[in-house]
């Protein structure tokens, strides 16, 4: 399995710094009881009692790829760090986020039921990276109406076993590349993209090119349009089709803590 040693410096040490204590000290004890071999959670309670923190719920949507009305759940977190960011809320640790157990959110989604079912719509997962919270998808896919579509905004840049839970079930992949160029994405984002990579061809390996929906931003300071072009060319070269070219809007740096 590709392992992104950038991701997971970055993450473990976001946790570290932003860590919720409840959350540490059942970690703390769930290992302690494991190695007393006194740990009696089977799956089915693990999944129960997942939750994940969202920052935004934003309804009546029509996105890039998907069918139909949709819902956008945001997630909390991200192993990014991206200068422009449009989603800062979904990074700020400062304000923690209400968390939601799967069976909780579809209640709360599922005033849209109706016009999910008129138009073949459903849940799209951002945030943040929706993908750190893969188990908390699979449950929810698995408690929500049948109907409901699932489509996923994600960098990519995570563990593939996380791509892997939700792949089967998810209908369109929105991808944010940044750039092809390791060099502009170490850059922009304080990450390497080996994991991009790595996961991109991992899924159009399963078949699944034509369900990729790639975003291929020209980023002010950091790439010029020559390169969003080179980056099409060899997403092209792998077996993508589908590509949104867009242009990032600059934040006032202080918003992003430079």
């Amino acid at each position: 399995m590709p392992y992104c040693a950038d991701f997971a410096v970055s993450f473990w040490g976001h946790f570290v710094q932003n860590k919720n204590s409840v959350l540490l000290a059942d970690i703390r004890k769930l290992s302690y009881l494991c190695a007393q071999n006194e740990c009696t959670m089977d799956e089915t309670q693990i999944r129960e009692e997942l939750t994940a923190p969202i920052a935004a719920i934003s309804r009546h949507r029509i996105l890039l790829g998907g069918d139909g009305v949709r819902t956008l759940v945001i997630f909390q977190g991200c192993p990014l760090r991206c200068e422009f960011c449009v989603n800062l809320f979904a990074i700020d640790t400062k304000r923690p986020r209400k968390r939601y157990t799967a069976e909780q959110l579809v209640e709360k989604t599922m005033e849209d039921n109706l016009d999910f079912l008129a138009t073949h719509g459903g849940i799209t997962f951002g945030g943040g990276e929706p993908l750190l919270q893969s188990r908390f998808i699979a449950r929810f896919h698995e408690v929500c109406p049948p109907e409901w579509t699932i489509q996923i905004e994600t960098s990519l840049n995570v563990p593939q076993e996380d791509l892997a839970r939700v792949e089967p079930f998810t209908q369109h992949f929105i991808v944010d590349v940044k750039d092809m160029n390791p060099a502009i994405y170490q850059r922009y984002t304080r990450c390497g993209n080996e994991c991009v990579l790595a996961n991109l061809r991992w899924l159009i390996e399963k078949g699944r090119a034509d369900d990729i929906f790639v975003r291929v931003p020209l980023i002010p300071e950091y790439n010029t349009a020559e390169d969003v072009e080179k980056s099409i060319a060899d997403l092209q070269a792998m077996g993508l089709t589908h590509f949104d070219r867009l242009t990032y809007k600059i934040r006032n740096r202080e918003q992003n803590g430079k």
